[in-house]
């Protein structure tokens, strides 16, 4: 070629191109290799760091987790027995507890009911006894009248009122009569808790269950006796366990004990003259 421009002939190259070097005066620039799987970066310097958070000086009270202390002062008091945390306690029993205190209450003279259950009263057994109680009242009066009647060749008909009549007596007695008489150990100087009164009461129904279960038998004399015996079972198992409470009332002790077996009894006796008391 002309000019200034000479040919290099490639057959003769060999090796690799050398690096150009950098001018006389001429500042390389470096650049630190970015990390982009990190945003925002972790090393943040100066006066905006990483973390966000709001000012030093705003109101971060919604940006607080909220602690189970200040939850239960905003949610405590007198309304709180309308939650269902409060009762919680109340049902966290298992199956050998309930199966225990069904034990003590089939054999009162015992009378170390209150003693076992005084750190631990629970309702769920209570509960449950009364449920299933209005079912086996329900159920097993209906079968005793329809007993009745066939044996008369008489038409027979159901009575549904026998589960609302059941289920108001049962609830309605576990829950107006000790409270009576937390009311009256209250006033006599010898009180006793209320959820203690509510298990022992409740404890004290399910020897009814088996009473009502044997009452199918349709012998009026047979039937009786069964009714005594549970209401007399049942009522000294309250009072037996109570005797440390009604000892301590004073000279009036007696009138307290009076009271308990004729509630027991008088629950007996209701339950045979309306479920058994069968008329063809």
């Amino acid at each position: 070629m002309s000019g200034n421009y000479t040919t290099i002939d490639n057959q003769n190259v060999s090796g690799s191109v050398p690096a150009v070097s950098d001018p006389p005066g001429h500042v390389a620039v470096k650049f630190n290799d970015a990390s982009l799987q990190t945003f925002p970066p972790s090393g943040a310097q100066g006066k905006i760091s990483g973390a966000a958070g709001p000012p030093r000086d705003a109101d971060d009270t919604f940006s607080k987790p909220v602690s189970a202390s200040s939850e239960s002062q905003s949610s405590g008091g007198w309304f709180k027995i309308f939650t269902v945390a409060a009762y919680q306690p109340y049902f966290d029993v298992d199956t050998s507890d309930v199966l225990e205190r069904i034990k003590d209450s089939l054999f009162p003279f015992g009378g170390s009911f209150n003693e076992k259950t005084a750190s631990n009263p629970d309702l769920y057994g209570p509960f449950w006894i009364c449920s299933t109680l209005i079912f086996v009242a329900a159920a097993i009066g209906t079968f005793a009248t329809y007993l009745a009647h066939k044996l008369q060749h008489k038409e027979w008909n159901y009575d549904i009122n026998l589960v609302t009549w059941s289920a108001g007596l049962f609830y309605g007695y576990v829950f107006v009569v000790p409270l009576g008489l937390y009311v009256i150990l209250k006033y006599f100087s010898a009180p006793s808790t209320l959820v203690q009164l509510f298990c022992l009461y409740g404890y004290s129904l399910f020897i009814f269950i088996p009473a009502m279960c044997l009452s199918i038998i349709p012998v009026e004399l047979f039937r009786w006796v069964i009714t005594g015996v549970a209401g007399l079972m049942s009522a000294l198992f309250v009072a037996l366990n109570l005797r440390n409470h009604i000892v301590s009332a004073g000279e009036r002790w007696f009138l307290i004990v009076a009271g308990i077996f004729l509630l027991q009894l008088a629950l007996s006796v209701v339950l045979k003259l309306y479920l058994f008391n069968v008329s063809v």
